[in-house]
């Protein structure tokens, strides 16, 4: 923690900004203040990070490595000059030049390297390490894009590029004195050197990996951790000149093109041959640099490669980065010259993985012609790992032999990457209990059985000091004026506000606070979308990915039914609400961009049509990211985690709305059924199927959309709704969803659960009269929702995963 005076720091402030732009603080521009506040603040950390990291190598502590294709940290100020403990002198500071630090905040390009959960989870993880004093590190590539900025043309996504850095990115510091080569494509050469076997990799491309560091800081703990994002260059940075005077223009810059793309985008569209070895090429490029660049630094500090799973944990999030499973073993084999069983010993015992999914488009498989030619020596090792994993296999499945297939990490001409993954690493965790069981007892079960001591549970979690304690001020400070400050190193601790919730004083303050949250998102709506929104209504909020799974078709559906009630009876006593909705559809994904503009005509519909008296109203809000959820979630009532039950591994947006005061609605699916534990079954509304009857229908079939669409009078209304020009005079508009819910057979039971959804929110409905009620039940959420920090995840995977050196215990 900093200890700094407002005069001090004035001082500081003045002589940067003059030195880095050469002229008074009242002549500049918000941006030039900007860097200004940035440099300097920068300048505080680096002293924390030079000291943690001389801390380090002395003490030889355990060091974790969290390896993720995705990193959405968001906006970086406000987190630092919180965890600083500076903030308040800060605001103090730039008032005296008449400068609004809320301003600057909002020039910060949020660095939106990911696409939803899985990047925002990686966020969290860092932040509780750093806080934690765990000395854990994130590895990942720099996007020069970043994902995509959505915009929304007509009623339709739009994709535009994420030029997040277009005015730089003040906190990270270029280290090209740490550059990797990483090597693609050409072959290996195979000779007999002593006895033994020896590979060299010739005729390869290589491609130059340069980290970029990002310090990662820790609560008011002089702790700065490190994210390093990888960036592709080409080994020479000369220009191919005599190929551009022989008029070979392209050839010229196309060995430049094609390295830089390695970095250039988040995901890109892999429906083709080319997209596809692009992704791969990604994966194998950040996991090679990051691995050579551990080994390396490991050696340089006198470490002993025979003890380096004692020293290293290698953690991968998602099947994303599993070639860190091959690539370390080729560095001890043909670097190292340890033999294969030592080699995968140590391997092994380094690596760690977390599954996220279970969906099939998300457990990876690579084409092994592909993989082949692209990376000949990895392919060589993971070939040898199949061979030696199939002879274990045969032995104790003796003529199982479709088992072993299904079991094998190559099969069908394809690398099972989620295989490899368990495989290859010492400890398998889901994210929620029951996304856990249903990899032991359904996706995985196979390997659960064969390795059942790897397989765990680690139930997600959110850091607290950004999605409450920054983003949400007023309830922070209700809280501090309650419960006082302990929550904030505890967050466990937020269970002492439970009895609080039964106070009407508190009720009252708890309104007032999300009243105040209301106005701010109803003006901002106001002033991006042009629509007017009465912030006494409820806000009902379903802001995340938008994927057929997470069921915003269902959301829609029940808003297109209450629609047709209020047009047949305007009178309707009901209480007016506000259906947001936000969220990105991959480029690719035609359903999901089309269950977007599905909205927006609902939206354009619904909100000029003068007979609902403003009882509803409907928004998108575009670009969905990090800042823009700080501002949503604060502000919301009910929280929509409407999932097809087993589809969603944990979900986390679902706990930053708890945690901000929201009652949410939910199937029992994810880390629902454990928030449904933490608070009671008075305090959630739960509707829909259960895993079990989900389960038996994929399992066994019997499950018919058309008869439900037949039999329910309200259901067929609205399904017909989409194609009978109610909501674009283009009938054809909504025909793929459509023929999802009735050709396809409802893939994931939007109809069957139609009903119960409907009787659930209606149910909420009559929650809300009674205002008082309703602001216990939030702050009983509250109250609970300590558990769901990501300080006590990242402490269970410490003393349960890594094995790593806990300082910070008393959670």
């Amino acid at each position: 923690m900093l200890t700094l005076d407002k005069e001090t720091f004035k001082k500081a402030y003045e002589n940067k900004y003059k030195n880095l732009h050469g002229e008074e603080i009242e002549e500049g521009n918000n941006q030039q203040k900007y860097e200004a506040l940035g440099s300097l603040i920068r300048d505080y950390v680096i002293r924390i990070w030079m000291n943690t990291n001389k801390k380090y190598n002395i003490s030889g502590e355990k060091q974790v490595y969290y390896f993720s294709m995705e990193f959405l940290l968001g906006r970086l100020l406000g987190d630092v000059l919180m965890n600083l403990g500076i903030m308040q002198v800060c605001k103090e500071a730039l008032l005296d030049f008449n400068i609004d630090l809320r301003e600057l905040e909002e020039l910060e390009q949020d660095q939106g390297l990911g696409n939803g959960g899985l990047g925002r989870l990686a966020a969290c993880f860092l932040d509780s390490m750093a806080s934690l004093n765990i000395a854990g590190h994130g590895c990942g590539i720099r996007y020069k894009y970043g994902f995509f900025e959505q915009k929304i043309i007509n009623g339709k996504q739009v994709e535009v590029s994420d030029n997040w850095l277009r005015e730089g990115n003040v906190w990270e510091r270029r280290k090209p004195d740490k550059s990797e080569i990483v090597k693609f494509g050409g072959e290996v050469k195979v000779q007999e050197l002593n006895g033994n076997l020896t590979f060299t990799h010739v005729n390869f491309e290589p491609v130059l990996a340069v980290p970029y560091d990002t310090p990662i800081v820790g609560y008011e703990n002089d702790v700065a951790n490190t994210l390093r994002l990888w960036s592709a260059e080409t080994v020479s940075n000369e220009f191919d000149y005599s190929s551009f005077s022989r008029g070979e223009f392209l050839k010229a810059i196309e060995y430049k093109n094609s390295v830089e793309a390695i970095s250039q985008v988040l995901y890109p569209e892999d429906s083709f041959y080319e997209g596809k070895i692009l992704r791969l090429k990604q994966q194998y490029f950040f996991v090679s640099a990051g691995m050579q660049s551990i080994i390396r630094h490991f050696r340089k500090h006198g470490g002993n490669i025979l003890l380096l799973d004692e020293k290293i944990a290698v953690h991968i999030n998602d099947t994303h980065p599993t070639l860190a499973i091959p690539e370390l073993m080729r560095i001890l084999l043909d670097e190292e010259g340890i033999s294969w069983d030592e080699a995968w010993r140590i391997t092994t015992n380094t690596i760690s993985y977390t599954n996220h999914t279970i969906l099939a488009e998300a457990l990876e498989k690579w084409p092994i012609e592909m993989f082949k030619q692209l990376l000949p020596r990895i392919y060589m090792i993971v070939e040898e790992i199949n061979k030696r994993y199939c002879e274990e296999l045969w032995s104790k499945y003796i003529d199982q032999w479709d088992k072993i297939s299904r079991m094998a990490i190559l099969a069908d001409g394809q690398i099972r990457m989620a295989n490899l993954a368990v495989v290859g690493s010492h400890s398998v965790n889901g994210v929620a209990k029951l996304h856990t069981d249903i990899l032991k007892k359904e996706e995985m079960r196979d390997l659960y059985y064969l390795y059942p001591n790897k397989f765990n549970n680690k139930t997600n979690g959110i850091t607290h000091r950004r999605w409450l304690i920054k983003s949400n001020t007023g309830l922070s400070n209700l809280l501090m004026e309650t419960i006082g400050e302990s929550f904030i190193k505890h967050p466990t601790d937020l269970i002492y506000f439970e009895k609080h919730a039964h106070e009407k004083g508190v009720q009252e303050e708890l309104n007032r606070v999300k009243k105040i949250n209301k106005e701010k998102l109803a003006d901002r709506i106001y002033k991006k979308n042009g629509i007017v929104i009465d912030p006494a209504s409820i806000f009902d909020v379903q802001v995340k990915r938008i994927h057929a799974y997470k069921r915003q078709t269902l959301n829609c559906l029940r808003i297109m039914d209450l629609y047709n009630h209020l047009r047949e009876n305007p009178n309707l006593e009901i209480e007016p609400r506000t259906f947001i909705f936000a969220g990105k559809a991959a480029p690719g994904y035609y359903l999901a961009k089309n269950i977007i503009e599905l909205i927006n005509c609902i939206a354009d519909t619904v909100n000029n049509d003068p007979s609902v008296n403003d009882k509803i109203k409907v928004v998108f809000m575009n670009n969905y990211k990090v800042s823009l959820a700080e501002e949503i979630i604060p502000a919301t009532d009910v929280s929509e985690q409407i999932s097809t039950t087993t589809k969603e591994a944990s979900g986390t947006s679902n706990m930053k709305f708890m945690m901000n005061g929201a009652v949410t609605i939910a199937t029992l699916d994810g880390a629902n059924i454990e928030i449904r534990d933490e608070v009671g079954n008075d305090n959630i509304v739960i509707f829909g199927m259960t895993a079990r009857e989900v389960l038996n229908y994929l399992q066994n079939g019997g499950y018919c959309s058309i008869d439900i669409c037949n039999e329910n009078k309200r259901v067929n209304r609205v399904v017909n709704d989409l194609i009978n020009g109610t909501y674009h005079k283009d009938r054809d508009r909504f025909k793929s969803i459509y023929e999802n819910l009735i050709t396809y057979n409802d893939e994931f039971f939007v109809l069957k659960d139609f009903e119960s959804y409907v009787k659930a929110q209606n149910k909420i409905d009559n929650m809300y009269k009674n205002i008082h009620k309703w602001q216990e039940i939030c702050g009983i959420n509250i109250a609970h929702s300590g558990v769901f920090s990501s300080d006590r995840t990242i402490q269970q995977y410490a003393t349960g995963i890594w094995g790593s050196e806990l300082i910070y215990k008393n959670l």
